[in-house]
């Protein structure tokens, strides 16, 4: 029998703060995607929680911690909420389009505004527009950048106020990185809108699920993803769903069930 690819090599960064947890650090295990077998590793890698960063795939792999734990939405399973019913509706106007993954001036002075009012402090703002460039084009696997705009007037489009790098995986959508004009006069919930249009468009290309990245339990900044239920996460035992209650999270009565047989049997 032979494997789909050749097994990767693996790397592991030299630690550094933690951006989520004040007082942790972190650590990645990192190997190059590249050549014919890009998309396919892609795709292997993402099942068992890797992400993609140009033409590397990442995970965490810190020493003491284990909080950051990797989400997707069950697309056919979900029901919007109330709250995003409406989203939807305030924002119905916005046409969407799937580019090519290049990068473009508008992009990239949207990304600016976004990432001044919503992450002032994060690493990205030290960007330039190469770095931009290479963070959108630089991808060997099956890559499109999602563009949100206003409506246009005849065949001039309007102004770009969201987008998102999108990898299509096999069993899913993995959205890379969104951005969006932080605070549009008449288009409210960008961020939302932006993840339910992608579980809209995993529904239309028979695609199970959407994938988040990582949600951290005790970040504020992660919170939002528990927002889209059903959502799975990624545990010892594989993907199970998670139950949100009151601000916390918890696994399903199964994932509650297989592990009070496993203590059993250990006993």
């Amino acid at each position: 029998m032979t494997a789909p690819f050749k097994f990767p090599r693996f790397f592991v960064t030299t630690p550094g703060p933690c951006p989520y947890l004040p007082g942790k650090t972190e650590r990645k295990v990192f190997t190059e995607l590249g050549g014919d077998q890009a998309h396919d590793l892609n795709d292997a890698l993402g099942r068992i929680g890797f992400r993609r960063s140009q033409n590397v795939a990442y995970r965490p792999s810190c020493i003491d911690c284990t909080a950051c734990v990797s989400v997707r939405i069950v697309a056919d399973d979900f029901t919007a909420s109330s709250s995003q019913r409406r989203t939807i509706k305030r924002n119905r106007a916005i046409t969407t389009t799937m580019c090519k993954p290049w990068a473009t001036e508008e992009q990239f002075a949207l990304l600016r505004r976004y990432l001044a009012a919503r992450h002032p402090d994060g690493g990205m703002t030290e960007m330039d527009e190469s770095d931009f460039a290479d963070m959108v084009e630089l991808s060997p696997v099956d890559s499109f950048m999602i563009e949100y705009r206003e409506p246009g007037v005849g065949d001039v489009p309007g102004q770009l106020i969201g987008a998102c790098l999108t990898d299509r995986q096999a069993d899913g959508l993995s959205m890379v990185y969104s951005f969006f004009e932080p605070d549009h006069p008449a288009f409210d919930g960008l961020g939302t809108y932006i993840i339910l249009d992608h579980i809209a468009k995993a529904r239309e290309g028979a695609l199970p699920y959407v994938y988040l990245g990582y949600w951290v339990e005790g970040s504020p900044r992660m919170q939002y993803k528990t927002r889209y239920q059903p959502l799975e996460r990624l545990g010892p035992d594989g993907w199970s769903r998670m139950v949100v209650s009151a601000g916390k999270t918890a696994p399903t009565p199964c994932a509650k069930l297989r592990a009070t047989v496993r203590a059993l049997q250990d006993a």
